[in-house]
């Protein structure tokens, strides 16, 4: 097929780990093969994804998960309708404090691993000594204020006792500036996706204290944003471009592929940082760990490309949470319609590959690798377990927020 036979898709992206798989897509012929022109444009924050979807620059997008249920419960200041057919992996994301304060924190607490439970611990420590010498609040950062950023760094401040409203200040930078921001004094920590943790461990300014993976196995964080009017005009071209992904996602998952898709992701298009830095994260070898974490980012294994309801769910949860949205039964079935697991199915139905049978599951209920049934046979699940030991069940959602002290 030639290049005027191919149909156009424009996509837009921010230059992260979590895009291999629409990089890989284009530049390894995926998308090509099954007769589309993608076109990657980079972007340097989410709030210009947001607007360029809304005035109709992009058909699709590299997109923040909770992005899509943000736009459909009216949050987003240009009205803005998405979907999101199918996720862009899991994990990815990791929180990082800025060197100098690593080192008082260590002097409070033994520290000897990014364990979400442990760093959370010695950081109120830190943040307990700071008030009883009258220090101004710690600023972090996230990427968006509708991002899994956000509601993963709330979440694992408030289990470890640190109260996000009051005892830190929460700002918003976008992710390619978070490391000059920390060498700078603006801010004292950051949660973001990689490789820009690993670029202020390099530049000496920041320490890794905790991962994604770590607050909440095998979490959600990315997902492929397509307009509705894109969805609706286009039905077959979508299913091409979601299987040109799935294909993607499984050349990207294989470890023998990691160089190559580090050397990919390192030129100056995409995100224009070393290979060798690259390659790292790719392979979990985060901050100070001696060993890499194989969860760290998941591109394929583990139906890290299905759209899940209850991650939606869970995401509307911390929304309702943290006062972003109040509480209404009725936001349920405006989620759980952003989400489309229809779909991923309809693209990727026989002959090529097995897809969940259920369109959610309980969240933090696996404590281990599971097999559970599929279209076509068996899939392995999880681990899914949130550090703290919680379950979030999507059927009890209401229960859920009672528990976690939302006004409900």
């Amino acid at each position: 097929m030639t290049k005027t036979e191919l149909k156009p898709v424009r996509a837009g992206f921010i230059p992260l780990v979590d895009a291999a798989i629409l990089i890989a897509a284009r530049e390894k012929g995926f998308a090509a093969e099954e007769g589309i022109d993608l076109t990657l444009v980079k972007e340097t924050s989410w709030a210009n994804i947001r607007d360029r979807m809304a005035i109709g620059h992009f058909d699709v997008a590299h997109m923040l998960a909770p992005m899509p249920l943000a736009a459909a419960l009216g949050l987003m200041p240009l009205p803005l309708k998405i979907v999101a057919p199918m996720a862009l992996g899991l994990g990815g994301n990791a929180i990082t404090l800025s060197t100098p304060l690593f080192n008082e924190m260590a002097v409070l607490s033994h520290v000897d691993s990014m364990d979400a439970a442990q760093t959370g611990n010695g950081l109120k420590r830190l943040i307990d000594d700071r008030k009883s010498r009258n220090k101004a609040p710690l600023v972090f950062a996230v990427v968006h204020p509708f991002s899994g950023h956000n509601y993963e760094l709330r979440y694992w401040l408030a289990a470890s006792g640190i109260d996000p409203e009051n005892d830190v200040e929460i700002v918003i930078v976008p992710p390619p500036l978070m490391a000059d921001a920390l060498k700078s004094g603006m801010l004292d920590g950051f949660c973001v996706g990689e490789p820009w943790n690993s670029v202020a461990v390099d530049l000496g300014v920041g320490q890794t204290l905790t991962t994604k993976s770590r607050i909440w196995k095998n979490s959600p964080e990315k997902v492929l944003g397509v307009s509705e009017k894109f969805q609706q005009q286009n039905p077959d071209l979508l299913s091409s471009l979601i299987r040109a992904l799935y294909k993607a996602a499984q050349w990207s998952g294989d470890p023998a592929n990691i160089p190559t898709l580090a050397a990919l992701l390192s030129s100056s298009n995409y995100i224009g940082v070393s290979s060798n830095l690259l390659e790292r994260s790719l392979r979990g070898q985060m901050g100070t760990a001696k060993t890499p974490d194989p969860d760290f980012f998941i591109p394929f294994a583990k139906a890290a490309t299905f759209p899940w309801h209850s991650h939606g769910l869970w995401f509307y949860s911390q929304m309702v949470r943290w006062g972003h949205v109040k509480w209404s039964p009725d936001h349920i079935s405006a989620v759980t319609g952003c989400y489309r697991p229809d779909l991923y199915r309809e693209a990727l139905g026989d002959p090529i590959t097995s897809t969940p049978s259920a369109n959610a599951k309980v969240e933090g209920a696996l404590s281990r690798p599971v097999h559970v049934g599929t279209t076509k046979g068996e899939l392995l699940l999880g681990p899914d377990g949130f550090f703290d030991g919680e379950i979030f069940d999507p059927d009890h959602l209401h229960a859920y927020l009672k528990a976690q002290g939302a006004d409900v």
